[in-house]
């Protein structure tokens, strides 16, 4: 079996008293994208940096196709490691043209030829005698990925790289550089604080909080099956309604809830996003009727309605403790404040998490 083209295990990065990486451990494959989501500083960048060879490690070794290029005591230098680096600045050299940037590093007679033929993959040979400032955001991220790929690197670690351009072209930037990335077979590392981006770039996502990986996988397992409310909370609004458990039950105004394992008299959250809220109108003063799919009704009033564009939200005030929870609706939904109507909530599609 072939080893995976990056691995990096049980890496631990110390700052002072703090763990910045913490014991993490990764695998990515040849033509992968793997994303490290998370917030702003719970070590993404800095595991970039290691793997780079920028930074080093406390303990914990890194592989490239098997072979090993950093420990605590052996170290190859950045340059040696086959490994790209993209980040959100561009960092191209304002004083060299397109050319001569793509070029940068290049040796050899054919140096020319495979500038020409890298501009010419990323849509940007015209512009080989122009300078950085002389073209536009997305012009610039096009020749930072040439200059990148002009090595052959068998891994890429993307910092963000798309966070500086509109909305509208990063989308296509970003499919275009992955696109081209896949097509040479190269392992893609990227760091995001984004779970948008992360859901529509990866196809394995590495969660991660105060430097370790708390949850690892394919993006539609680590969307539905969280691993805790705050990896919930993460990827999406949630709306949590409190419960205790008895009998591994736990009885709410929605109906009872399955709780198994779960000791008796434990305190729980469950979790539900807004989407999967259903809304049912009010026939003088009743709701629907029970269903094992849906449990009960339970009453609120409309607070505020609002479309958002391919969906309306609307926030509900509950009658049987004045909690607010939220539901989206497709297309356009806007109740007149005061309104009530009944909600219930899809038991295929709750978490159920012990309180911490």
């Amino acid at each position: 079996m072939q080893p995976p083209r990056l691995e990096i295990k049980n890496i631990v990065k110390t700052f002072g008293d703090r763990r910045v990486v913490d014991d993490v451990s990764l695998r990515v494959e040849p033509g992968q994208v793997t994303c490290l989501l998370g917030p702003s500083g719970c070590g993404k960048s800095t595991t970039l940096r290691l793997i780079a060879g920028v930074e080093m490690q406390d303990s914990g070794t890194i592989h490239v196709d098997g072979q090993l290029v950093c420990d605590t005591i052996y170290r190859l230098p950045p340059e040696g490691r086959s490994i790209g680096l993209m980040f959100q600045d561009f960092a191209l050299f304002p004083h060299l043209t397109v050319g001569q940037n793509v070029g940068f590093g290049l040796k050899g007679r054919d140096s020319a030829t495979q500038v020409q033929a890298l501009l010419t993959k990323v849509g940007m040979s015209r512009y080989i005698d122009d300078y950085p400032h002389q073209l536009s955001g997305g012009e610039q991220q096009r020749v930072a990925l040439a200059r990148a790929l002009a090595p052959k690197p068998r891994i890429m670690l993307m910092d963000e790289p798309f966070s500086g351009l509109d909305d509208r072209l990063r989308d296509d930037i970003r499919d275009e550089t992955l696109d081209i990335l896949k097509a040479e077979s190269t392992a893609v590392l990227l760091v995001t604080h984004e779970p948008g981006e992360a859901m529509r770039m990866a196809d394995e996502i590495a969660l991660m909080r105060d430097g370790r990986v708390v949850q690892q996988g394919a993006p539609y397992n680590i969307y539905n099956a969280p691993v805790d409310i705050r990896a919930a909370a993460f990827f999406s609004d949630i709306n949590v309604i409190r419960g205790k458990v008895q009998g591994a039950l736990t009885q709410t105004p929605f109906g009872q809830f399955l709780a198994p394992g779960v000791p008796d008299g434990t305190e729980v959250d469950i979790v539900i996003r807004p989407q999967h809220l259903k809304i049912d109108f009010d026939r003088h003063g009743r709701g629907p009727n029970p269903t094992p799919q849906d449990g009960t009704a339970a009453r609120g009033v409309v607070e505020r309605a609002r479309f958002m564009g391919a969906s309306s939200l609307i926030e509900f005030r509950m009658e049987y403790d004045g909690s607010i929870l939220r539901a989206v609706v497709p297309s356009v939904f806007l109740p007149q404040p005061g309104t009530a109507l009944w909600l219930m909530i899809r038991r295929d599609r709750c978490f159920v998490f012990v309180r911490a």
